[in-house]
């Protein structure tokens, strides 16, 4: 009896002695802060400069995957990189997806983690012969981008700037956009796995990466391997703003319609001419004018012309079409067909085509009962001294349609500014600032 009290009381002891481990090992989690010393700032810095000079911009009408070749220089030098990095299962298939791994460091079976950003950028501007400057300490004023044009990325025009006062900055020259959508979260990423690989201390489980094409163009995980990459949760690194979080975004497509004109000797062209140069720009004044990215905020959903090519026998015109909800999405992309029907019905069979293209949805309701993922990504950021700002996204990622295929994938800010264009800028500490979020991740106890 004696022995059979006795081994209980060692069992139990045994019991107490192992989850004090396991507090401790999980406060000391908890408590590890990181050290991101000037050495490692550089290496995020440069690492950003190098993607950012490689072309790599994307092409909606391209049915190719990557849908431009360009777009293969940055993938294989951000496959090569990894390997060089150590990290575990590179990958890259013939579709330009991006894969590799850091290995868990610590006996408990925590899920697979994973953090994904896409390297093509915009086709709405320039992304060819990149130029990216440095503005150390800035001081809050405008600045001249560009001295042989003039042109000034202003504070007064944007007085997102004010913010960034004594950070240092990175922008374009004037002539290209910069391309932190989303190459500056790839650099974070990127980052953020070698440092968990040089801080063994660090303890985490196993940790997926992944990168890839397209984007831009609504098509940036339509062939990723879910299966394959094998996390329970991810995140993709996409947003703009120090604290951005986001699990709700746009419902997307994409609409094409061409204007089929009648070219005729302009002497002769009375009364036979059809002009699809002046028709498309008829058939673009028949949709809303209040209902533009120009003219809408939060929820409010628009049409927008990205592109517009024409002569006289043919004119095309490239829309998205944008909707939190999903019954007016439904609206929107009935009423734009409506529309070509009323053209034709006015200017003759044919005169007007349509097609449209799905791009995402809402992953909103992806969510529900997932909650604690989003809650992760949040403590991570209070972890960091960084105040979450947790809102919908006037936009879409990756992580939309991966959360359709069964990876719940929120999305979390890379740090820049005025994606897209020229005045396109991002703050170093603001990537920063993304890389601990990573690892902070990371480390959290799932």
């Amino acid at each position: 009896m004696f022995e059979i009290i006795l081994k209980t009381f060692i069992s139990s002891i045994i019991i107490i002695q192992a989850k004090i481990c396991k507090f401790v090992r999980n406060k000391n989690k908890e408590m590890q802060t990181i050290e991101f010393n000037h050495e490692w700032k550089m290496l995020l810095l440069n690492r950003f400069l190098t993607y950012a000079k490689i072309y790599s911009t994307s092409d909606s009408e391209s049915e190719t995957t990557p849908s431009t070749s360009q777009q293969w220089e940055i993938a294989k030098y951000i496959f090569q990189e990894l390997q060089d990095l150590g990290l575990s299962e590179v990958s890259m298939d013939e579709n330009g997806y991006i894969m590799a791994y850091v290995p868990s460091n610590i006996e408990e079976n925590e899920p697979t983690v994973g953090f994904i950003a896409h390297y093509d950028t915009s086709p709405d501007f320039n992304g060819e012969n990149v130029n990216p400057q440095i503005w150390e300490d800035y001081d809050g004023g405008d600045l001249l981008l560009n001295k042989e044009t003039g042109f000034t990325l202003s504070s007064e025009k944007f007085p997102s700037l004010k913010k960034y006062v004594g950070k240092t900055l990175i922008t374009t020259d004037g002539t290209s956009l910069l391309g932190a959508d989303d190459k500056a979260g790839v650099a974070e990423i990127v980052t953020a796995a070698e440092y968990l690989l040089a801080h063994p201390d660090i303890k985490h489980g196993r940790i997926a990466i992944g990168f890839t094409p397209d984007e831009e163009i609504g098509r940036g995980a339509h062939k990723f391997d879910v299966a394959k990459f094998g996390a329970e949760y991810a995140y993709t690194m996409d947003g703009s703003e120090v604290g951005e979080l986001e699990y709700e975004n746009f419902n997307a497509a994409g609409a094409v319609v061409k204007i089929n004109g009648l070219s005729v000797h302009p002497g002769y062209a009375f009364g036979q001419m059809k002009n699809a140069g002046l028709l498309a720009s008829e058939f673009a004044q028949m949709l809303p004018a209040n209902e533009t990215p120009a003219t809408t905020k939060g929820f409010e959903g628009f049409y927008h012309l990205t592109d517009f090519k024409g002569d006289v026998s043919e004119a095309k015109l490239q829309y998205i079409i944008r909707d939190h909800d999903a019954e007016k999405f439904e609206n929107r992309k009935k009423f734009i067909t409506e529309k070509v029907a009323e053209f034709n019905a006015k200017h003759g069979e044919n005169t007007a085509e349509i097609e449209i293209k799905e791009q995402y949805r809402n992953m909103k309701q992806q969510f529900e009962g997932k909650m604690h993922i989003v809650e992760i990504a949040e403590q991570a950021m209070k972890d960091a001294n960084i105040e979450p700002k947790i809102k919908a996204i006037r936009g879409g990622t990756d992580g939309a349609q991966l959360s359709y295929m069964g990876l719940p994938c929120p999305n979390i800010f890379a740090g820049g500014e005025n994606f897209h264009g020229p005045y396109e800028y991002v703050a170093l500490e603001s990537m920063e600032k993304a890389v601990k979020v990573i690892v902070n991740i990371a480390k959290a106890k799932k």
